[in-house]
């Protein structure tokens, strides 16, 4: 997004305005929320509050911060759907493919130790090569060598 330096109104009553790496978000000259410069989810979180609210509309945001469209409703229906944890929350899967789980791991070891393809590994597993390549990569499977 693209903040102003300056007092910059969103609608005839609410105003956003960044100063000292610090966005302030103004409704009828009180502030009402602010935000790091960089915290995106943040950001993210309290534009979608401010339109559930009916303080703007989606094209209010994107006008204003220069965002696409199709994010703000991205970020609007998190936010109905799974409240502000949809914003804060911290993925539990810390970098891991979301279908590579421990058993499926164990599954596809087995398989690359009959020294089967990983192209027909990953068909018959429903899953891309590139997750099978990169778990041998990161050392969580282990290729066959013969």
């Amino acid at each position: 997004p693209i903040f102003p330096s300056d007092t910059q109104m969103i609608t005839l009553s609410l105003g956003v305005r960044e100063h000292n790496d610090t966005i302030y978000y103004f409704h009828v000259g009180v502030p009402i929320f602010s935000h790091a410069k960089g915290d995106l989810k943040k950001f993210r979180y309290i534009t979608s509050n401010l339109i559930i609210q009916g303080l703007c509309s989606n094209q209010d945001i994107v006008d204003t911060f220069h965002v696409s469209n199709d994010s703000v409703r991205r970020w609007k229906q998190i936010l109905i759907e799974q409240g502000e944890e949809g914003f804060f929350v911290d993925e539990k899967r810390h970098g891991w493919s979301h279908k590579l789980l421990p058993d499926v791991l164990e599954r596809i070891q087995g398989k690359l130790d009959k020294s089967q393809s990983v192209n027909s590994i990953a068909k018959e597993e429903g899953i891309s090569e590139g997750s099978i390549r990169a778990a041998i990569k990161l050392g969580r499977l282990k290729k066959n060598s013969n």
